[in-house]
């Protein structure tokens, strides 16, 4: 299934989501829990010692050189290289008929972790992030005991040193896999699989398949479909392929499809949204003119025997969806809207006159503000043409002028308002995008920005 939006992250972006991910790392590296040790070991020249360390504590574990690759069809790599450790405790031993304690300080140097993360989803279109291999390799552990009995301690520290690395060898990767599995996991299924647009719409943003790592970034398909909230029916066609290009200036791009911006377009129209009535109370004071059969009879002269003096109304709706062309310049659309014309009658109810065809050529800007894609119209001249009448023939031509007065003042103030509020882009919490470009592709609109991430 072709997708109807596409995210991109580069390089750049996966640096700077694992700068964030490091940062919770180090911290959750730091609360270690690690076990009390024990045991006994036979020291040259003084016999069998009784040694006991307790109340181990992590003063801090860095990790200054870290770099995250994506691995094609695979997921995404984390190699950590050069990260060291401190920690403090006490100890305890028992030689002969001699007991002692004091405390002792160990310092780990040049560790090595690697984290291989597999990515996938879920049944509901959400992301799945897990931890399928992890390794970690110590290369030097040094321990320095104090107290009277430091110097014995120090006989056989290499033992004492080789537990610790391998104590804490496991102990990272499983605080790895749990930091995975709570915080990265929890995290990207923040990101919505539908999102509510109004009372009317909803947009469905479930990826129709795992995300894909490539050399150069991470790939998700969405569905990309907008949908009525009141009635679901399957959208009438399908999604083309993208071409998506190779740019990498910025942290993430969104590639929003024709597919997606048309089936809002389906969405709207099968939720009955397009539908707008002009009445004269929204005729603007500075038109000098009114909504009414006096002025209609300039241009047909029987509606003031047949109504003569009535108010009237127009009543306009999309006979099919208005579908709009994204091209390598510009986005465009030409919808075709009736203008169904009616007297109101003394007892309010309505007698139909006209019905009118009108098309007209409107061209679209879109952009991206606070990680919604906003948009505005703009339209160009109509062309009229009648398409029945229950009062006989005239000429539409006539009536060029107010229909565009209606459109440009009544009707599209109301689409741009609503495309101004916009509509939200697929974004996990605590996410802000800056720097923000728009481009034009075939069939494709290609959205850019850098991300900034507002920590809890």
């Amino acid at each position: 299934t072709n997708p109807g939006f596409v995210v991109r992250i580069t390089q750049a972006g996966l640096d700077y989501a694992h700068q964030q991910g490091i940062a919770i790392l180090e911290k959750e590296l730091t609360q270690l829990k690690l076990p009390d040790i024990s045991g006994d070991s036979r020291v040259l020249h003084v016999g069998k010692v009784h040694y006991e360390l307790s109340r181990l504590s992590l003063r801090n574990f860095q990790l200054p050189y870290s770099r995250i690759t994506p691995i094609a069809n695979v997921g995404l790599q984390v190699s950590i290289s050069n990260a060291f450790a401190e920690l403090y405790g006490d100890w305890r031993v028992k030689f002969l008929f001699i007991r002692d304690r004091g405390s002792f300080d160990l310092k780990v140097e040049n560790a090595y972790i690697k984290i291989s993360l597999r990515l996938g989803s879920d049944t509901t279109g959400k992301p799945t992030i897990s931890t399928s291999d992890c390794s970690t390799r110590i290369s030097k552990v040094r321990v320095r005991f104090s107290g009277k009995l430091g110097w014995l301690y120090n006989l056989f520290h290499r033992v004492i040193e080789a537990r610790f690395r391998k104590i804490l060898e496991d102990k990272v990767c499983s605080s790895v896999a749990e930091s995975v599995h709570n915080e990265l996991q929890t995290y990207v299924q923040t990101l919505p699989v539908t999102a509510t647009i109004d009372a009317m719409t909803g947009i469905d943003y479930a990826l129709v398949a795992p995300p894909n790592a490539t050399a150069q970034s991470l790939d998700a398909d969405l569905k990309g479909e907008f949908y009525s909230l009141a009635h679901r029916s399957t959208v009438p066609f399908s999604p083309l392929p993208l071409a998506f290009p190779s740019d990498h200036d910025r942290m993430v791009y969104f590639g929003a499809s024709s597919y997606f911006f048309n089936t809002a377009s389906f969405a709207y129209h099968e939720a009955g949204a397009l539908v707008f009535e002009i009445t004269n109370d929204m005729i603007s004071k500075e038109a000098e003119f009114s909504l009414n059969t006096s002025t209609f009879s300039a241009f047909i002269p029987q509606l003031e025997e047949m109504y003569p003096n009535m108010p009237m109304k127009f009543k306009l709706f999309t006979p099919t969806a208005p579908f709009l062309n994204i091209g390598p310049e510009r986005i465009s659309l030409r919808p075709v809207v009736d203008a169904q014309a009616y007297a109101i009658l003394p007892n309010s109810s309505v007698a139909p006159l006209f019905l009118l065809s009108l098309v007209r050529n409107v061209s679209a800007v879109i952009n991206v503000r606070s990680g919604r894609i906003v948009g505005s119209l703009d339209v160009g001249r109509i062309r009229l043409s009648l398409k029945d009448s229950a009062v006989g023939t005239f000429q539409v031509r006539m009536m060029q002028s107010l229909m565009n007065v209606f459109a440009s003042s009544i009707l599209l103030p109301k689409l741009n308002a609503r495309l101004d509020e916009g509509f939200p882009l697929p974004l996990p919490d605590r996410i802000q995008l800056f720097n923000t470009l728009v481009r034009f592709h075939q069939n494709f609109l290609l959205l850019g920005a850098d991300v900034h991430f507002q920590p809890q």
